[in-house]
């Protein structure tokens, strides 16, 4: 009886509750890739229209809100995989273009300013 009252608890607990969460330093790189694209200047493009880096920024943070609710997203690496590599509804790919260079990959883009903000 006990394991069959402690599995109905477990069972009623909110799968939020049971959801990772980011830690203190994940949280950091995350908001860092986020205003860093904001202060970028390139371009997004989503579903086949480019938007400037303040509306791209805008799109991420709600993704982003949208998968902590959710308890989809622990680390850096599953907000760009989650929320900045393609549309959640098209699946389209995102892409990135800043001045002066060729349009990337936003998941490349993104990999390579997490991966150079952690080398400082």
């Amino acid at each position: 009886m006990k394991h069959f009252t402690t599995a109905l608890l477990i069972a009623a607990l909110p799968l939020a509750a049971l959801a990772e969460k980011p830690t203190p330093a994940a949280s950091q790189e995350i908001e860092h890739l986020i205003t860093n694209l904001k202060a970028s200047g390139c371009e997004f493009q989503r579903n086949g229209s480019w938007y400037d880096s303040a509306k791209a920024a805008d799109h991420l943070r709600s993704k982003y809100d949208y998968l902590l609710k959710k308890g989809w997203v622990a680390t850096p690496e599953d907000f760009i995989t989650r929320a900045g590599t393609e549309s959640s509804m098209s699946h389209k790919p995102y892409q990135v273009r800043c001045a002066g260079k060729e349009a990337e990959p936003s998941a490349a883009w993104l990999q390579a300013e997490l991966k150079r903000y952690r080398s400082k």
